[in-house]
């Protein structure tokens, strides 16, 4: 027999305790086999591992290969600028590695905030003595005593109670506190149990005392705990495009090595400098600038996101949530603004609406019920207690005090309501109750409008009956109020009461949903909810926000979908319009597996410890910053900082843009690889001077790309992007036709420029077909200077013709992104600096240039601005 069916002397029987509680001695006995009341850690991997994956990625792989090649061949043919390549690439990786080390703290963070959550002392009773101890110290058996505003500590069943209602909402999302008392219960869910206190619930009102039968990872708390640890990191969207572009990288930069070493041994190089060729080759098709430029454009975006007031944890998750296709939503709290407020009323026969002003008198007797029957405190004259009884006061509003409080019925679930007695000052007593309308109806005998009372005959029961079905159909807790006078010395007793009317209470939708929703459906976005509250409610504010528009939406409870298969669940998701209802934290978890396995790419929000495995597991999690429950904050992704769920659809909007901007860099830093790997070519092939050193291929990577790259990455999203849906599954970040474009077109035009400016210097300076030139000689080192000034040049005109692979350049205000600017500004100046300084010279193997190279080598870019501008003018007109 379940815990919650016993009788209290029956559960203290069971678990070896007494009224008097455990003895000192048992305790410790027992705490030495339960072990301590807190939440244990799963196993985790140590540190060292955790680093070490940080620096054993794919693309990091790629990169040690990379760094390992320039060493090699700066081994054999030194002062080549190879040692200094392998240098700089393995700072990259440093550098990376560090940056995303510290997401591997995320677990034991959540883990803290849930100790946090539990209090850290408790009053127990042992030997019959009350004593204060340590939350941890708990152990099957105690004797625990609960007040008001108390924590409840562990699992407990409750063996004598006084008026207590418990707040749920951190384990079931239910904004309605719930009655608790001593009595049996059929019921064995301890969710739903009515003697049963859940560890990290609150005591709202009353006291009790609660005999303990769980602690640790064996209460509910805990269990939720233990799904949030084994819940695994979901790979994202960005992170696998990552890695299916580092694995064409890879492929492709090793397959035009070995070709090219074929090639090289074909026309008859020595084998080393056949080998050294094929690194150079690999060196400078692997884009070394591109992780760091991802890692900063997704931090940029964070920052731009965090001035929206949506803080990101954790990078990629950026532009994860632009793909989003679903977004699961918890309701209280995220959609609702986790307070209840009077919204409807009737009395004298009629409906009205609390916001609306109506003659005072009217509904004097219903505002005195609601204003002096309570168990509320007032620390620092502000009303501290039940929720619901703080929105009843504040809706009585200021009525002259009938005279002091002399008695109270306490409120109970059997009986389901509560009087209060007060004496008045003229002489007389007044009852005023509260209650649940079938528990408060049946004890009146007349009703009330104004001060006029008529009979509370079967006519009058009726209506009465049929205006609580029609508030509590529309998602309203409905209370009936009533009172009696009668004289002094008279026993207080709940009969012959005057029914003053009823009240219905909400927790209200945040102001700015509803529009946010909308943009949700312009956007393509699913919004589905998933919440612990009665299917009434839910389906009220879901109907209130325009989540649910159909006459017949599907509504499944906990219970439906906890007896579903997976394969069934998966279909019932596939409903027009959808609600989940009296979900737990296991169930809320399986619907967004179910809807992952649908395809869809699931963002999900939440605020309470209940959704923290559903969080964690979710494609992108979304907690609340200022409502949310510290383990919620550390089981997400993002933390929306003002709680307004309106900053998902801003988030959504930024995490789109992302993915373009990091398509618009990808193009621009790709567009570079063809102009470094044509001097190779034609070094072996044509047996010509290389026109471009790999240090020099370095100050392009690492050096006069980077900055604006980064801008690429910083553009703001374009008009049109919250209109279109989410982009499909398969789109790929690096497709052939960005192939194409920069390989094929704006890398050519690159490469015919550089190689140009190449030749002017040499012809220049009466260089002939068959002539060596020294490493070190003026000519040679001007002629390079001119081609790595050409491939600047032309980057430089590449960065605006990379803004929009269809737009034209001048659809964008020059100004609208001064990051673009600034960047453009410090290649510029970099460039000066690699070729007119004495250092630059030095590092970079560069000689000063004549205002005629420039010249010469400026058309060439402004040929490739003309020549893309072109291309996007035929694409606009023909596709």
């Amino acid at each position: 027999m379940h815990i919650a069916q016993q009788s209290p002397e029956a559960a203290l029987a069971a678990l070896g305790s007494s009224a008097r509680g455990l003895s000192a001695a048992e305790a410790a006995r027992r705490l030495i086999e339960f072990g301590a009341n807190q939440v244990t850690a799963a196993p985790r991997d140590p540190l060292w591992l955790v680093l070490l994956r940080e620096f054993s990625h794919f693309f990091a792989l790629i990169l040690w290969l990379a760094a390992a090649l320039a060493f090699v061949a700066a081994y054999f043919d030194p002062g080549q600028g190879m040692f200094e390549l392998g240098l700089a690439i393995v700072g990259v990786i440093l550098v990376n590695g560090a940056f995303s080390f510290w997401q591997s703290y995320r677990a034991e963070q959540a883990l803290s905030a849930l100790r946090q959550l539990l209090p850290q002392q408790v009053e127990v009773r042992r030997d019959a003595l009350t004593l204060t101890v340590p939350a941890a110290a708990l152990v099957p058996g105690d004797l625990v005593l609960l007040g008001e505003g108390a924590k409840v500590p562990a699992d407990c069943r409750v063996v004598e109670a006084s008026g207590v209602r418990v707040d749920m909402a951190t384990l079931t999302g239910e904004s309605r506190p719930k009655a608790r008392e001593a009595a049996p219960d059929a019921e064995a869910d301890p969710l739903a149990a009515r003697n049963l206190l859940l560890a990290g619930t609150l005591l709202v009102s009353g006291s009790c005392t609660a005999l303990v039968f769980a602690t640790g990872m064996h209460t509910e708390f805990g269990h939720i705990a233990h799904l949030t640890q084994t819940a695994g990191e979901v790979e994202s969207p960005l992170q696998r495009e990552i890695r299916r572009v580092s694995r064409i990288v890879a492929l492709l930069a090793l397959g035009l090595g070995v070709a090219f070493f074929a090639i090289g041994h074909f026309v008859g190089l020595p084998f080393w400098a056949n080998f050294m060729f094929a690194i150079g080759i690999i060196v400078a098709n692997v884009p070394e600038g591109l992780l760091p430029t991802v890692t900063l454009s997704l931090a940029l975006a964070t920052q731009r996101m965090a001035k929206r007031h949506a803080l990101v944890r954790h990078l990629p998750a950026v532009e994860t949530l632009g793909c989003a296709t679903v977004i699961l939503t918890d309701k209280t709290g995220t959609l609702t603004q986790n307070r209840m407020t009077v919204r409807e009323l009737f009395f004298a026969g009629r409906h009205h609406l609390a916001a609306k002003r109506w003659p005072r008198g009217a509904d004097l007797h219903l505002r005195a019920v609601a204003r002096f029957c309570h168990n509320l405190k007032f620390p620092g004259d502000q009303p501290s207690g039940d929720p619901m009884e703080i929105a009843l006061w504040q809706f009585g509003g200021p009525i002259p005090e009938p005279g002091p409080r002399v008695g109270e019925i306490p409120f109970d679930a059997e009986r389901r309501r509560m009087s209060v007695i007060s004496r008045h000052e003229e002489g007389g007593q007044y009852l005023w109750c509260k209650g649940a309308p079938e528990s408060v109806l049946p004890l009146c005998t007349s009703w009330l409008e104004g001060h006029l009372a008529h009979p509370f005959d079967a006519a009058a029961q009726d209506l009465f009956r049929r205006a609580q079905d029609d508030m509590a159909d529309r998602g309203l807790r409905v209370l009936a109020c009533a009172w009696r006078a009668f004289p002094e010395g008279e026993a207080a007793q709940e009969a012959g009461l005057q029914l003053c009317g009823l009240i219905g209470l909400e927790d209200p939708p945040r102001p700015d949903v509803h529009g946010a929703v909308q943009r949700c459906h312009g956007a393509g976005l699913r919004v589905i909810m998933v919440t612990g509250d009665h299917p009434h409610t839910a389906l009220a504010i879901a109907r209130e926000l325009d989540l649910i528009r159909t006459p017949q939406p599907v509504v499944l409870t906990g219970d439906l979908v906890r007896r579903m298969s997976p394969a069934s669940l998966q279909l019932a998701l596939a409903a027009p319009e959808i609600l989940f209802a009296r979900v737990s934290a296991e169930q809320k978890m399986l619907i967004v597996q179910a809807c992952q396995a649908k395809g869809e790419i699931v963002a999900v929000t939440g605020d309470g410890v209940n959704d923290a495995p559903a969080l964690k597991c979710a494609d992108i999690g979304i907690a609340m910053g200022l409502s949310g429950t510290d383990v919620a904050r550390e089981a997400a992704d993002i933390v929306l900082l003002d709680d307004h769920f309106a900053t998902i659809v801003n988030a959504i909007e930024e995490g789109r843009a992302v993915f373009e901007n990091i398509r618009k860099f990808l193009t621009y830093i790709l567009t570079s690889n063809i102009p470094e790997i044509v001097p190779y070519l034609a070094f072996v092939l044509l047996r010509i001077p290389l026109p471009l050193t790999v240090i020099q291929i370095l100050a392009v990577d690492l050096g006069t790309d980077m900055l604006p790259a980064l801008a690429l990455g910083a553009e703001v999203p374009h008009a049109g992007v919250m209109s279109r849906p989410p982009r499909p599954r398969g789109e790929r970040l690096l497709s052939w036709p960005l192939l194409a474009r920069a390989y094929l077109f704006l890398g050519p035009l690159e490469a015919l420029g550089a190689m140009a400016a190449f030749f002017f210097v040499l012809q220049g300076a009466g260089w002939h077909y068959g002539e060596t030139l020294a490493p070190s000689a003026p000519v040679y080192l001007q002629a390079t200077t001119a081609c790595l000034v050409a491939i600047v040049l032309a980057q430089m005109v590449n960065v605006f013709v990379c803004r929009h692979p269809q737009l034209a350049v001048w659809r964008f205000p020059l100004f609208g992104n001064r990051l673009l600017l600034g960047g453009l500004a410090a290649e510029l100046g970099l460039l000066l600096v690699i070729v007119y300084t004495p250092l630059g010279n030095a590092l970079f193997g560069t000689a000063p240039l004549a205002a005629a190279v420039w010249c010469y080598a400026l058309p060439f870019a402004l040929l490739l601005g003309v020549m893309e501008e072109a291309r996007k003018a035929l694409i606009r007109r023909w596709l």
